[in-house]
């Protein structure tokens, strides 16, 4: 067994599930409150739609890491590369921002999108606030997936 590519393929899976599972449990918080709201107003469908989408967002870039990852060492297709423990290790680690920015931030976009949901049921006009909020959230799953994108690159295989 290579256990350079085991260690990397770790990486890819907690970038992918822990991001995801950030995800998952933030799109079902805003979903939660997103049922409440259309009980009393099935019009606001679209807008709570919306939000309670905005938390999903750190599963694609979670998932999105993965793929990066599996592509470096060949493991898409391609030719499996020959990783030493250290190169594993190092790609294990370029896949943490991500996977744990991921998690968080999906979580506590979940609830300031819950939150906002609940803003545009008693304030429908103010949608565009209730968007903004929960994507300033969102800036700090994007920066997790820079970085990992960045140390990716910066590993020589």
């Amino acid at each position: 067994m290579q256990w350079g590519i085991a260690i990397a393929v770790g990486g890819a899976a907690l970038a992918a599930g822990l991001a995801g599972s950030g995800s998952a449990v933030g799109v079902g918080i805003a979903g939660e409150s997103g049922a409440g709201v259309l009980t009393e107003d099935p019009k606001k469908f679209g807008l709570v739609l919306l939000l309670q989408a905005l938390p999903g967002t750190q599963g694609i870039y979670g998932l999105l890491a993965a793929f990066l990852i599996i592509n470096k060492i060949g493991l898409l297709g391609g030719t499996l590369v020959s990783l030493s423990i250290e190169q594993g290790i190092a790609i294990a680690c370029a896949a943490l921002p991500i996977a744990i920015v991921g998690f968080i931030s999906g979580i506590s976009q979940g609830k300031t999108s819950a939150s906002c949901i609940q803003l545009i049921a008693k304030r429908p006009e103010e949608a565009g606030k209730a968007i903004i909020l929960p994507a300033m959230v969102e800036t700090y799953a994007v920066l997790g997936l820079l970085m990992t994108v960045l140390l990716l690159n910066g590993i020589k295989l």
